[in-house]
């Protein structure tokens, strides 16, 4: 190609240095110019971008206010579980036979023992009354009873919130265990007593490890009768062993000395019979005299191991 054109215009010069090929000629007297038609321009117009914005990746749910937590206290939850027996007046009554067993079982689990003692006067008179209701299927005297429990809740001790949450515990595994009825009223119940009675528990954990441990006194116990051991009794225990001891030694040996020659009776049986009641009497004086040895050793050493807790 490029031999061709230097052989048509043999004054052009092909230039191959560039990227595209360009054309150069000299003005020679065979060269007409030529003017062209028309001039094409192209006008290269600028890019402009428009700014993307990226979705903002927080939603309403990652909001402030929404990530700051809702600290859940018995109060609270006690309104919902107060809220979780709004139901219909025959719920109860129309429960399968053995729904109403569990709830039966959960109603003794909720009042069972020294409720009163437990958890005070009001709220143990309020379980029992609970319970009643839910044995006789009454949902109307269950739903009033149970609002009653937030406002009980202030004036409840320690000691009385761990009671009550652990009977309102074991009386949600009942509710747990009847498994889903109806609309899941029952199972919303379980929720709100377990939740409740975790949360009461938990609450006077704090308060019950602050309690100073009572030292522990070991007891003796003689049917109704306990005596408290401590190291002054125990000496004194060994010492009445040593003396009993010795009393039983000093009647065996006493028993002994006493020849069978001496033994006068009307006749043989007789004989015998003396002779196995003093063999049986020795065998319980050096029967006493083991045992006796042995209890003081033990209360000795009793004595020494409750003195050294004492100190």
């Amino acid at each position: 190609m490029a031999s061709l054109l230097h052989l048509r215009h043999p004054h052009s010069v092909f230039n191959l240095s560039s990227a595209s090929p360009t054309l150069l000629f000299h003005h020679s007297p065979h060269h007409i110019p030529l003017k062209p038609s028309h001039s094409t321009s192209i006008t290269l117009k600028p890019l402009h971008f428009r700014p993307h914005t990226a979705p903002s990746a927080l939603t309403d749910s990652d909001s402030p206010k929404s990530l700051s937590p809702n600290p859940e206290t018995p109060q609270t939850l006690l309104q919902e579980l107060a809220d979780s027996f709004d139901l219909p007046s025959d719920y109860f009554a129309q429960l399968p036979r053995d729904l109403r067993l569990d709830l039966n079982d959960a109603a003794f689990d909720l009042s069972s023992g020294p409720v009163i003692d437990e958890c005070g006067q009001e709220l143990g008179e309020t379980l029992l009354n609970l319970s009643r209701a839910w044995e006789q299927a009454d949902t109307s005297s269950s739903s009033t009873l149970v609002s009653k429990l937030p406002s009980l809740e202030g004036s409840l001790t320690d000691n009385a919130k761990t009671a009550f949450g652990k009977r309102l515990v074991s009386a949600g595994r009942r509710f747990q265990s009847m498994g889903q009825y109806g609309q899941g009223e029952l199972q919303r119940i379980a929720k709100a007593m377990t939740m409740t009675g975790k949360l009461l528990c938990a609450s006077s954990v704090s308060a019950e490890t602050n309690v100073q441990p009572k030292e522990e006194t070991r007891m003796l116990k003689f049917g109704e009768l306990q005596v408290s051991l401590t190291s002054d009794k125990a000496n004194i225990g060994a010492a009445i062993g040593f003396v009993f001891g010795i009393l039983s030694w000093q009647l065996s040996q006493g028993v002994q000395s006493i020849p069978e020659s001496s033994l006068q009776y009307a006749n043989d049986n007789a004989l015998l019979l003396a002779k196995s009641l003093r063999g049986a009497l020795l065998a319980i004086c050096y029967s006493s005299t083991a045992l006796s040895a042995l209890a003081t050793v033990g209360l000795i050493l009793l004595a020494r191991e409750l003195k050294s807790e004492e100190k």
